[in-house]
């Protein structure tokens, strides 16, 4: 007597939206790819697009919303003595999103840079980690400002790190180029640190100038624009 064949388990239908998605943006382009075009292609009605993803923007970015909510969960469980090393550890939540599929990943990130649109969506997002980063730097008893700075300081040395991966085309360890920039985060605002540092060395000292109340993520895609990073 054979055993009997297990049916193959379907994908959940949001990844198969957003598999349709991306493999039109890269057929078609972006703009010109509609939510009709990536339905049809799914074999679904409009109405489940709109009941995974609220946009066309949403459909590159599928996994962020997940990552935001495991993001949190890890902060309010964790209680380690340093609240800057809890949320260096947490953008490896991230990071391991991107390395699942690095081929996915460089796509996409080339995709991003091509489209101002999806730039400026996926600074919203970024703005999202960090909010979730100070509010629990602040319930950690940072100062409000502080734990602005240091949540954007952190969302900057990860995205500088994961770019230069995702730059080599998802080649090399992503983990080490991340480690690296977060270094930087750890050496100047951790347990002992506290005032901004300089690092001596043979690198470049790269200076700033921000408008008195300009939001926070500005100042982040100014401090990447002057890495070589925008």
């Amino acid at each position: 007597m054979t055993e009997a064949r297990r049916p193959a388990k379907k994908a959940p239908m949001r990844d198969v939206l957003a598999e349709a998605a991306f493999e039109l943006f890269l057929e078609r382009g972006y703009e010109q790819t509609t939510v009709d075009d990536i339905v049809a292609r799914a074999g679904v009605g409009r109405r489940s697009f709109f009941r995974y993803f609220p946009s066309k923007e949403d459909a590159v970015f599928p996994d962020h919303e997940r990552c935001l909510v495991e993001m949190t969960a890890f902060l309010e469980a964790a209680n380690g003595a340093d609240p800057v090393e809890t949320v260096c550890d947490a953008t490896r939540i991230v990071l391991r999103m991107y390395a699942a599929n690095p081929e996915f990943s460089v796509q996409r990130y080339r995709l991003t840079r091509e489209v101002p649109g999806l730039r400026t969506y996926e600074l919203s997002v970024m703005r999202r980690y960090e909010r979730t980063f100070a509010g629990y730097l602040e319930r950690r008893g940072e100062r409000a400002l502080r734990a602005e700075v240091i949540a954007a300081s952190v969302v900057a040395a990860h995205n500088n790190g994961l770019r230069s991966w995702l730059r080599s085309g998802g080649e090399g360890d992503a983990d080490a180029a991340v480690d690296e920039a977060l270094g930087l985060v750890r050496e100047t605002w951790g347990s002992g640190g506290g005032r901004p540092a300089v690092a001596a060395g043979d690198g470049e000292v790269v200076v700033v100038l921000a408008r008195k109340g300009a939001p926070m993520w500005r100042v982040v895609q100014q401090i990447e624009s002057a890495l070589g990073d925008g």
